[in-house]
C-alpha cells in the first residue's frame, strides 16, 4: 500500500504491467471518481476578431479619415462645395459639421464593440483606472484649448477652402509644444485604452489616421 507521494512513485515503478492498463495505485485511487470530460480549461481570447461590432468599429475607424481628406483635397483642386453652397465659410461648417457627426458614429461604435468584447483582468486595478483618467483628462485640455486657439475653420480643413490664419497661433497650448490636438488625441485614447484594453488596437489604427485639425495645423504653419 502506497501512504506518501514517494510511495506512489515506487508503486508505479514496481508495477509496470498496472500502469500500462491505466490502473491507479491504492493512494490515487480516490481519482477514479473524477469525470474528466467535465473538466473545462479556462481560456480567455482577448479580441474576437469576427464580432460583427468589432468590425464595423474597425471601418468607421478606417472611413472617416478616408473621407474628409479626400473630400478637402478635392474641394482644393475644385472648388465644387464653395461654390454649391455659395461661400468657402459655409462650405467648410457643413463639411465640419459632417466630420463631428461621423466621429460621433466613431465613438458609437468603439463602445459597441468594447461591449461585446472580454475584458483583460491584468488592466483591472485602481491605480490603472486613475492613470488612465489622467491621460484623459489632460488629453481632453489640449484638444479643447487646441479648438479654441484654432477656431472652428482652422480645425476642421478650412485651409482648403482658402481661409488661412493670419500669422502662426503661438498660444497655449501651441506655446508649449506642437501638434497638441495630435498629442491630446493620443492621451485620451492611450487613457481609454488603460480603462478598457480593446482600444490599445483601435488606439493604433487611431493614430495612423490623423484628426482634421492636425491636417489643418501642419498646412496653416506655412501660412504667412
Amino acid at each position: 500500500m502506497c501512504t506518501s507521494a514517494g510511495d506512489a512513485t515506487a508503486c508505479l515503478n514496481n508495477n509496470p504491467a498496472g500502469n500500462e492498463a491505466g490502473v491507479l495505485p491504492e493512494c490515487c485511487a480516490g481519482l477514479n471518481n473524477v469525470d474528466y470530460s467535465k473538466v473545462k480549461l479556462r481560456s480567455v481570447q482577448l479580441v474576437n476578431f469576427h464580432d460583427p461590432s468589432f468590425c464595423i468599429a474597425v471601418i468607421a475607424i478606417i472611413f472617416n479619415p478616408l473621407f474628409w481628406n479626400v473630400v478637402a483635397r478635392w474641394e482644393h483642386h475644385t472648388c465644387r462645395l464653395s461654390r454649391l453652397f455659395g461661400s468657402p465659410y459655409l462650405a467648410c461648417y457643413c463639411l465640419g459639421f459632417v466630420i463631428i457627426l461621423l466621429n460621433v458614429y466613431r465613438s458609437y461604435s468603439m463602445t459597441v464593440a468594447m461591449k461585446a468584447q472580454a475584458r483583460w483582468e491584468v488592466l483591472d486595478r485602481t491605480d490603472v483606472f486613475y492613470t488612465g483618467t489622467a491621460f484623459i483628462v489632460v488629453g481632453t485640455v489640449l484638444v479643447v484649448s487646441s479648438f479654441l486657439a484654432l477656431g472652428f475653420t482652422g480645425t476642421f480643413l478650412g485651409d482648403y477652402f482658402g481661409i488661412l490664419m493670419e500669422e502662426k497661433v503661438t498660444v497655449f497650448p501651441f506655446n508649449i509644444m506642437e501638434n497638441p490636438m495630435y498629442w491630446g488625441s493620443t492621451a485620451n485614447y492611450l487613457g481609454l485604452a488603460l480603462i478598457w484594453p480593446l482600444l490599445l488596437l483601435f488606439q493604433t489604427i487611431c493614430l495612423l489616421c490623423p484628426e482634421p485639425g492636425h491636417w489643418s495645423l501642419q498646412r496653416s504653419d506655412l501660412s504667412p
